[in-house]
């Protein structure tokens, strides 16, 4: 009887298989593909929080590169893991949305250096979470974990639209006929690609209208070349390019989001246990995925970048090509790794308007919306749910909308709370988990009031 081949030399048993042996160079096709389906939305964070700090192009490019280099290092973590640390599953890091609002509000009041500070302390945070996780998910029940998807999506939409107006909206250029046009041709080449092309093609939407944004904004004239001029072929990444401030403000600030960040990944764990090994994860693989974004988190503070976190895309990859094999993922951290020392990669997404990133993520932060709508879907809508989602949605996304309604507040709680949704829905959410009575209570209550009708002669039975 033949093998049935994965590709070329590969069995597609030996892809399925989490250990079984595997050539590297054979798998590094279906590591790019890895790499492809996340590369735009690793680098995309840094883009969006380095044009807020008003980053030179010299720094932005040393973010990037940073951002290429943790983003492989953290995924070669999570495969193999050491000691308590890392999943040991076929899971792909990078450079996590659930900061970016934070981060650019920190950047504007604070510096960028007070967010490096912060991304550093909060990592060791979530190391400890991570390491102490059987002691405390109990208290964070699936419509905590839908509310934070959710929420960060909606603190997502002015950072989309800000982008697909140009980036900043100080310019005079804010909103001009050149960018929205270009925010237009990038958003429908995204969603050209998305509906005519199958199967895992579709994962590579993104990148598509990056490219023919791109094109785009260098035929209207909008692309500045000049960072190309003096490139060297390879570069090192920069350790500590930015000092470090400790503001304990940004510090509780992105602390609160690591929490959150470690709820998604105890999501994230068990949907790629379920659909890639059919099977739950072990204890010991979700305390280790969330240290080991807590520890390559504080890493990449060390070399002046954002927070990582688990890719969901990758999972949705995982879930439509079954491919789980450590070995031929590990090609794809290697290559992400390898892509940080050449400069060119860097500054190619340097030299890339706002506009065409924001026609590009606007319809991503959407689909998060969208992921925590159904999150909030199969955690059941009970009433108990109900009352949690809709009072902490209300309370995180309208006050912080409103947010001189904390003017009386100290400092300290408006610099945490007072722009950051995530954390106020987050807050307000486990609060009502703790202190509301079960459903069987709300049942209770539901059926007295039927009682009292019944009692007043409404002829109901």
């Amino acid at each position: 009887m033949k093998e049935r081949k994965g590709g070329p030399g590969i069995s597609a048993e030996a892809l399925r298989s989490l250990d079984a042996p595997v050539s590297f160079w054979k798998g590094i096709p279906f590591g790019l593909q890895h790499v492809m389906a996340m590369f735009v939305a690793n680098l995309a964070p840094i883009f969006i929080v380095a044009n807020a700090a008003r980053m030179t192009p010299e720094q932005s490019a040393a973010v990037i590169q940073a951002g290429l280099l943790v983003a492989g290092l953290g995924t070669c973590l999570q495969l193999y893991g050491a000691w308590m640390i890392g999943s040991r599953l076929p899971m792909v890091t990078g450079i996590s949305f659930t900061y970016v609002a934070a981060a650019t509000a920190i950047c504007a009041d604070r510096g960028y250096g007070a967010v490096v500070g912060a991304v550093m302390v909060g990592g060791l945070l979530e190391l400890v979470l991570g390491l102490t996780a059987k002691y405390w998910r109990r208290f964070v029940p699936p419509i905590v974990s839908a509310i934070v998807v959710t929420s960060i999506g909606f603190s997502l939409l002015s950072v989309g639209a800000t982008s697909f107006g140009g980036g900043d909206a100080s310019s005079p250029e804010f909103g001009s006929w050149k960018n929205l046009t270009l925010g237009l041709v990038s958003l429908v080449a995204c969603l050209a690609f998305q509906l005519l092309m199958k199967g895992t093609a579709k994962q590579l939407s993104v990148l598509f209208g990056l490219i023919v944004g791109y094109v785009a904004a260098i035929c209207m004239g909008m692309v500045d070349f000049s960072g190309f001029r003096h490139l060297s072929v390879v570069s090192v990444p920069q350790f500590m390019p930015f000092r470090p401030e400790f503001d304990w403000g940004a510090i509780i600030s992105i602390g609160l989001l690591y929490v959150v960040s470690s709820v998604e990944v105890l999501g994230d764990t068990a949907a790629l246990a379920k659909v890639g090994l059919d099977r739950q994860p072990t204890e010991r693989e979700t305390a280790g995925a969330i240290a080991g974004d807590g520890l390559i988190s504080s890493v990449s503070g060390l070399f002046g970048c954002l927070p990582l976190t688990s890719f969901a895309q990758n999972i949705g990859l995982v879930a439509m090509t079954k491919v789980v094999n450590r070995k031929v993922i590990l090609s794809g951290g290697v290559i992400l790794v390898l892509a940080s020392f050449v400069p060119a990669v860097a500054e190619v997404f340097n030299s890339l308007p706002q506009a065409v990133l924001g026609g590009c993520t606007i319809m991503m932060f959407g689909n998060i919306i969208l992921s925590g709508f159904q999150m909030i879907s199969e955690a059941g809508y009970s009433q108990r749910n109900i009352t949690i989602a809709a009072l902490s949605l209300t309370v995180g996304i309208g006050f912080t909308q409103v947010n001189h309604i904390f003017v009386h507040f100290p400092p300290l709680f408006q610099q945490i709370f007072a722009s950051n949704c995530i954390a106020v829905a987050f807050v307000v959410a486990i609060v009502l988990n703790l202190v509301l009575p079960g459903e069987e209570r709300f049942l209770a209550a539901a059926n007295t009031s039927s009682g009292d009708g019944h009692d007043n002669g409404s002829g109901n039975d």
